[in-house]
């Protein structure tokens, strides 16, 4: 009895393994057509008014301003280009504060939100933290920098019912996401924290100064070439 119960978890397991790689590679070319998170917005029950369904508008890497591809990589992981999936460097830093004071500093890379994102549900657990760090792994062995960018922008929340580059863009600043200046989009790189609070426009007093941080370390950064994983650390 015990001999078949292993088994059948072995097989359980073996099938996990062969389709969650399938699946990563099946989207290394084709759109990520909805996402979990999507779904549990869509059901969730909420204060605002609920929208009917969500906005997402999936579009290439060339269709996306490098101003906000470059703002988001020095909002949420300076060290994109460089890493393997995890900052070490940035868990350590995060892991010091977290013991030092009560606030939960998080260090998680923008591949990681990616496998999250894509993959997964958004509460915390020891499970799907586990399950994040195998996609993760996944994604930086079988896609690019470039696609994982490229999916992390047209996948995550940036408003209520407001996924992706293109339809964020559309929804603050009534344009597409090839057309963004620099502003925009660190107006945009700004809210990712928490884009059922903030807005991007009109922004905050807290979110103005976000984007002038953002822009500074944009500056700093220079050009971004997905071709040479040679990004430096930025100055924080």
């Amino acid at each position: 009895m015990i001999k078949r119960f292993f088994k059948f978890i072995l097989k359980i397991a073996l099938w996990f393994v062969i389709l969650s790689i399938g699946l990563v590679f099946l989207y290394k070319w084709v759109p990520v057509p909805v996402t979990p998170l999507m779904v549990i917005r869509h059901f969730e029950k909420s204060d605002v008014k609920k929208e009917t369904f969500w906005k997402h508008d999936w579009v290439s890497i060339d269709a996306i301003s490098k101003n906000l591809q470059l703002a988001v990589i020095c909002s949420e992981d300076q060290n994109f280009l460089t890493h393997k999936g995890f900052d070490i460097k940035a868990i350590e830093k995060a892991y010091k504060n977290n013991k030092r004071g009560q606030k939960i500093k998080g260090a998680s890379t923008i591949s990681q939100q990616t496998a999250k994102n894509v993959f997964l549900w958004p509460q915390r657990s020891w499970l799907r933290k586990g399950l994040e760090a195998y996609f993760t792994f996944l994604i930086e062995w079988i896609w690019s920098k470039e696609r994982i960018i490229e999916v992390y922008l047209n996948s995550i929340e940036m408003g209520h019912g407001i996924y992706g580059a293109e339809a964020a863009s559309r929804y603050w600043f009534k344009k597409s996401a090839s057309k963004l200046w620099l502003y925009e989009a660190a107006a945009i790189a700004a809210i990712l924290p928490n884009p059922r609070v903030y807005k991007a426009n009109p922004a905050s007093n807290y979110i103005q100064t976000r984007k002038t941080w953002i822009v500074k370390q944009m500056n700093y950064f220079g050009s971004l070439d997905y071709s040479k994983n040679d990004g430096k650390p930025l100055k924080n």
